[in-house]
């Protein structure tokens, strides 16, 4: 299970960097986007990966983290999704008005077929 989150989690940052390093203005959204997923999963892969184990503080059983879920890296991520939601958006919304001002959603602003 860790090598497979592993490899998906280098597929992410290396689509991501391929994608950032593209002419476009959406290929560089998206590859932003990859890398943020990238980055959540690993994030939550730091919480240990543990399977059968409880989310909650049982009663009777000791409260360590050998028997119990890591609740942090689960916020860490949740909270890294509406963020990161809000600046696909932000971004989504630049992305318009510089085609609309510029004519080209190029990111240097230059058409290289010109």
């Amino acid at each position: 299970m860790q090598a497979v989150l592993a490899i998906a989690i280098g597929i992410l940052t290396a689509s991501g960097v391929y994608l950032l390093l593209r002419p476009r203005s959406f290929q560089v959204i998206m590859g932003l986007t990859l890398l943020s997923y990238a980055v959540n999963l690993f994030i939550f892969s730091m919480g240990r990966l543990k399977v059968d184990s409880e989310p909650i503080l049982l009663a009777g059983v000791n409260s360590t983290l050998a028997n119990t879920a890591d609740p942090m890296p689960q916020a860490l991520v949740l909270t890294a999704i509406v963020i990161g939601f809000a600046m696909t958006a932000l971004f989504l919304v630049v992305l318009l008005a510089s085609r609309g001002l510029h004519g080209t959603d190029h990111v240097d602003g230059e058409d290289g077929e010109r």
